[in-house]
């Protein structure tokens, strides 16, 4: 998503344990874990120094989580093929959400992570999924597609011919909501006029 945007990024995993709490609710939860992912990664950042790729320095931390909820509960990733069957059985002919939580945070050393957010922002869209009997959705779980998304389906791929409508934000369905996110990029000053290709084409008497 970033790449499509034209926006220079370096990819810096964190490792979080992603298991739900007891009665957990999914904005508790997606809270939780952002902040986790957040910090995660500022400790490597102290700990390694920029990474690989970045040799101009880094400029902010961006970390997101994405999860899919029906009847106000959370629905992950599949544990396998016959978990993926039981997920999208669940999840067509009806509609469900899916919430994105995202948090950017300026990078500077020796600062604390939560005291150097600058955005945080929680992104929802309402998905329906069409009727779809058991051979269709034997079918497509067999493709693997979803195996390693929440849902147990990509909107972005295969997985396009089960979603009927999505009101809200497409690319939060995708993972991360790009739209709102360049938003809050422009506002904290850490992206300029945007895109900036084409800014830069634009005559100046315009």
């Amino acid at each position: 998503m970033l790449s499509s945007l034209g926006i220079p990024y370096v990819v810096m995993a964190g490792d979080v344990d992603e298991d739900t709490q007891p009665e957990e609710k999914p904005l508790d939860y997606l809270e939780r874990i952002a902040l986790a992912k957040l910090e995660a990664v500022w400790s490597r950042l102290l700990r390694e120094g920029h990474p690989a790729g970045a040799s101009e320095g880094v400029a902010a931390v961006l970390v997101a989580d994405t999860t899919v909820v029906i009847d106000d509960a959370i629905v992950g990733k599949p544990l396998d093929l016959a978990d993926a069957v039981a997920t999208l059985t669940r999840l067509v002919g009806r509609t469900h959400t899916v919430l994105t939580r995202y948090l950017i945070a300026r990078a500077a050393r020796g600062a604390q992570p939560l005291a150097s957010i600058l955005a945080a922002r929680t992104v929802k869209t309402e998905v329906r999924l069409r009727s779809a009997g058991v051979e269709e959705v034997l079918a497509y779980a067999a493709t693997g597609e979803g195996l390693d998304k929440a849902g147990a389906y990509a909107a972005q791929g295969i997985g396009a011919f089960l979603v009927e409508g999505v009101m809200g934000s497409y690319t939060n369905v995708v993972g991360l909501p790009a739209c709102e996110l360049v938003s809050d990029l422009r506002r904290t000053g850490l992206v300029g006029i945007f895109p900036t290709v084409i800014a830069a084409r634009v005559p100046a008497e315009l």
